[in-house]
C-alpha cells in the first residue's frame, strides 16, 4: 500500500480465488482505460514498453491484442547458469506462441478492453489461462501481433526442481485435454519418443540464437535443454501408464484452498 500511494492513479486490489487468472480478471474488472496491460508480479517492464503499445495500438485500430517479449533477467550476463541460458531461448517463445499458436503470454499481453470482455475473462487456476483465452479471441477472428518493442525481463528458475515443477503443470494440462480417445493416446506415446531424442535436432538452434552468446553458454543451454527434455519424456510416460495428474498439479493449483 505504501508503494502504490507514492504514484498517482495506482490501485491496490486483492484478489481471494487463488491463481493468475483470477487475479488478472479483477485488475480487468476495476480498469478504467480502453487499453489493458498484463504483466507478471515479477516481471520488469523495460524502458518505453507501454508507449510502445500505445502508439502501436492508435497506429494500428485492427490489431486487437498484443503480445509483448520477455527475456531472462540474468544475475550475471558474461556467466549466465546453465538454467539461465536454456530459459532464454525456451521458456518464453513469445513470438513463436503468438504467431503459430494464436495466444500471447500474460507475462506480457496487452488487449482493448472490449475485446477483452466479448471475449470473457481468463479461466481459473485448473487451465492454462493463458493459451485458453488467446485460443477463444482469435478463433472468435480477434488479430493479435507480437511487438518486440514491448519488453520486458523475468528472472529465470533459481533450481532444476523449480524448473522441473513447472513443466510438472504444463504437461498435466496437456494430458488432461487427451481424455479416454484411443488415437490420442497413441500420439501421446508417439511424442514422449519423440521429446527425448528431441534435443538432437535443437542444436543448430541454440548455435543460431541471437539470445546467447560464446560457446560456453550455448553449450550450457544445450545441456539443460537435453535434461528437460528427458524429464519431460518420462513424465510423459508415467502419465499414460498410471494417468494420475492430481499430484502434479496440487502443488501449482492449491485446489484445496
Amino acid at each position: 500500500m505504501a508503494v502504490c500511494s507514492q504514484f498517482e492513479g495506482v490501485r491496490l486490489e486483492n484478489e481471494s480465488i487463488p491463481g493468475p487468472g483470477p487475479a488478472r480478471n479483477r485488475g480487468a474488472e476495476v480498469a478504467q482505460a480502453e487499453l489493458l496491460a498484463f504483466v507478471d508480479a515479477d516481471c520488469i517492464v523495460q524502458p518505453g514498453w507501454l508507449r510502445a503499445i500505445i502508439d502501436l495500438m492508435n497506429n494500428a485500430p485492427d490489431v486487437d491484442l498484443i503480445a509483448g517479449d520477455i527475456e531472462i533477467l540474468m544475475i550475471d550476463p558474461d556467466r549466465p547458469t546453465a538454467i539461465e541460458a536454456y530459459e532464454s531461448i525456451y521458456s518464453y517463445r513469445v513470438r513463436l506462441y503468438a504467431q503459430r499458436h494464436g495466444f500471447a503470454a500474460t507475462g506480457n499481453m496487452a488487449v482493448r478492453k472490449r475485446v477483452f470482455h466479448a471475449v470473457g475473462p481468463f479461466g481459473g487456476i485448473s487451465t492454462m489461462e493463458d493459451t485458453d483465452w488467446g485460443a477463444r479471441a482469435t478463433s472468435q477472428g480477434y488479430r493479435l501481433l507480437y511487438l518486440s518493442g514491448a519488453r520486458v525481463v523475468t528472472p529465470s528458475c533459481k533450481s532444476f526442481g523449480e524448473l522441473a515443477r513447472r513443466w510438472d503443470r504444463h504437461v498435466a494440462h496437456e494430458f488432461q485435454k487427451i481424455g479416454t480417445d484411443r488415437l490420442a493416446q497413441f500420439r501421446w506415446l508417439i511424442t514422449c519418443a519423440i521429446m527425448a531424442v528431441s534435443p538432437l535436432g535443437e542444436a543448430l538452434i541454440i548455435l543460431r540464437s541471437d539470445r546467447l552468446s560464446g560457446p560456453r553458454t550455448r553449450w550450457l543451454a544445450l545441456k539443460c535443454l537435453t535434461r528437460v527434455r528427458l524429464y519431460r519424456a518420462i513424465l510423459m510416460f508415467r502419465l499414460a501408464i498410471h494417468g494420475n495428474t492430481a499430484v502434479l498439479l496440487a502443488g501449482w493449483n492449491r485446489q484445496n484452498l
